[in-house]
């Protein structure tokens, strides 16, 4: 996995760094510009909205200063005695570079002119600047340039020489990415990633031994993993782009909701669940349009995918090697990612994958405004959140983690052809007792995919249309209840309070034997009304229940159905 993201990082490297791709140097965000004159003296502070610069590369901030680029306590000694050590070290890294003609304002502004240097521009640094903008980094330049003075090509070309020098005195080892023999990522971070669901702000780790619990075979720190600084750099800023990637809408119905999903087309990244994000990719950086159809399928493009599909797997050729597609699942702990699932294929392999998911997934449902009967296809999100937990205010529960597991498991589903667990059918069966909208044509999608594929070289495959035939008592049963239920919306003439759906629904689904004898009672009189005020339709009725209950000896009914048999009733 972290050598692919490798891979993928590579050409955003080079494109985001230019002349200046280099590990000893990398993008961090500045706020604000310290201006001074030739001289040392200090002119004045111009804030403006965060932006990217190129400075000195430091993964990790403890015991160090990075060179003219950094917070106000090392820049100023801003914030009293707890800063400054952080100023010594900004101060000791500075005298570093101190022979540069290019850094003499700036060692001027801190020996030579003190007091219209740094004393002065930290008088209005605490008098000038707003709150919230005393949190940035804080760049030099000089008045009469344009340019800030740790982006001029000297020295960002002395920051790379020195840390050449510095790592002369290391040797070189193997690295377990790229294979090349180069300088190890020793005693710090490979590089904090932020944007990491559940995760802290300040960032993430995805590769970390800073505990002795984590470390084995003698070996110390980042030794256990022994990768590159070259590719520990490429991994992050690949892993950065994915996550980063994409326009986060809320949702339309509650917009303080913190589950949110990303526009997919020529995006990389899926969040779902408030832990639990979903980013993908391809060796040659092609576009996925296939993945916007998990999350809003469109009935017309996913028959055009099916038939692309079936097509061109007999026009492949063998001797074209296949693009690759990957995904991976995120989780922020703490300050660490947890990687819930790593997906490898070929992109023929996962656009088949796609189509025997739609397949899977299709069900009958009737249109109200068409007045007829289309197949519906649910998102992928919807399918999850079909699991979902409820508030007794009708909102979905934002701390139910079962969304996040749900969608993990039908990711891996939809990409890799895999059966899902029968926990989830437990779930979706539980939610649609417990829910006043019952069995939802998602939740009909969802049983339906967990049945079929559980169930895979069996008898009795469940269609999107009802089947006739040698089908399960369970899924007789459930068709019976339906039209049940139809006797007795027609005798009611449609004005109901509560049916026999929300009174025995649940019943008949775990005791059938003791449940159809009382419905059947009920029936009886429901049927009675019918044909005194619509003699033609209580026949029509009758062919129908009867066409159901001769499959099945409705006196020999289990007592209780078993789980799977459970999803055949729904």
């Amino acid at each position: 996995m972290i050598k692919e993201l490798s891979e993928f990082g590579k050409p955003i490297c080079a494109q985001k760094y230019g002349e200046w791709n280099h590990v000893a140097l990398k993008d961090e965000p500045i706020s604000i510009e310290l201006v001074i004159d030739h001289d040392g003296n200090f002119c004045k502070f111009e804030p403006f909205e965060k932006k990217p610069t190129i400075a000195e590369a430091l993964t990790s901030k403890k015991g160090k200063a990075r060179l003219l680029l950094d917070k106000a306590e090392e820049v100023l000694c801003y914030g009293g005695k707890k800063s400054t050590k952080k100023h010594e070290l900004f101060l000791s890294k500075l005298n570093k570079y101190s022979a540069m003609s290019e850094l003499a304002p700036v060692v001027a502004f801190y020996k030579h002119n003190k007091v219209n240097g740094v004393e002065k521009a930290l008088a209005e640094f605490e008098s000038a600047i707003p709150d919230k903008k005393k949190n940035g980094n804080i760049g030099f330049r000089i008045e009469t340039e344009g340019l800030r003075i740790h982006e001029k090509h000297a020295v960002r070309r002395k920051v790379i020489d020195e840390y050449i020098a510095e790592k002369k005195g290391i040797p070189p080892k193997k690295c377990s990415i790229c294979g090349n023999e180069d300088f190890p990522v020793e005693d710090t971070p490979h590089g904090m990633i932020k944007e990491v669901p559940d995760g802290k702000s300040s960032g993430c780790a995805l590769v970390s031994y800073n505990e002795h619990a984590f470390e084995s075979y003698e070996l110390t720190g980042n030794n256990n993993s022994s990768i590159c600084a070259e590719c520990a750099r490429t991994y992050v800023e690949g892993l950065k782009s994915l996550l980063s990637a994409g326009s986060i809408i809320p949702g339309k119905k509650n917009k303080t909701d913190v589950l949110y999903s990303h526009r997919w087309p020529r995006k990389r990244s899926a969040n779902f669940g408030v832990d639990t994000a979903m980013v993908f990719w391809t060796r040659l950086n092609n576009d996925v349009p296939e993945i916007d159809q998990l999350e809003a399928p469109k009935p017309e493009d996913i028959a055009r995918l099916i038939d692309s599909v079936t097509i061109g797997t007999e026009k492949e050729s063998r001797h074209i090697e296949p693009d690759q597609f990957y995904s991976c699942t995120l989780s922020g702990s703490a300050a660490r990612i947890v990687v819930r699932d790593w997906i490898e294929t070929s992109l023929n392999n996962f656009r088949e994958s796609i189509v025997k998911w739609f397949k899977d997934i299709a069900i009958a449902q009737y249109d109200k405004d068409l007045k007829n009967i289309k197949t519906h296809y649910s998102g992928l999100y919807n399918l999850a959140r079909s699991c979902q937990r409820r508030n007794f205010d009708g909102r979905y529960d934002k701390d139910d983690t079962s969304l996040a597991r749900v969608a993990t498991y039908l990711w891996n589903a939809a990409l890799k052809n895999t059966a899902l667990p029968m926990w989830i059918l437990t779930k979706v069966l539980q939610r649609a007792r417990l829910d006043k909208y019952g069995v939802t044509a998602d939740r009909a999608a969802l049983i339906k995919l967990i049945l079929n594929r559980n169930n895979r070289g069996g008898d009795f495959v469940i269609t999107e249309n009802i089947v006739q035939g040698n089908r399960p008592v369970a899924y007789i049963c459930g068709q019976i209840f339906a039209k049940l239920e139809s006797i007795q919306y027609y005798a009611s003439s449609g004005e109901r309070n509560a049916g026999i759906r929300e009174r025995y629904f649940t019943y008949a689904m775990t005791s059938p034997a003791a449940a159809f004898g009382r419905l059947f009672d009920l029936s009886s009189k429901h049927y009675k009304k019918i044909k005194n005020e619509k003699p033609w339709r209580a026949v029509s009725l009758d062919k129908e229940l009867q066409s159901l209950v001769k499959d099945i000896d409705i006196s020999k009914l289990p007592a209780t159905f078993l789980l799977e048999e459970k999803g055949q009733f729904r």
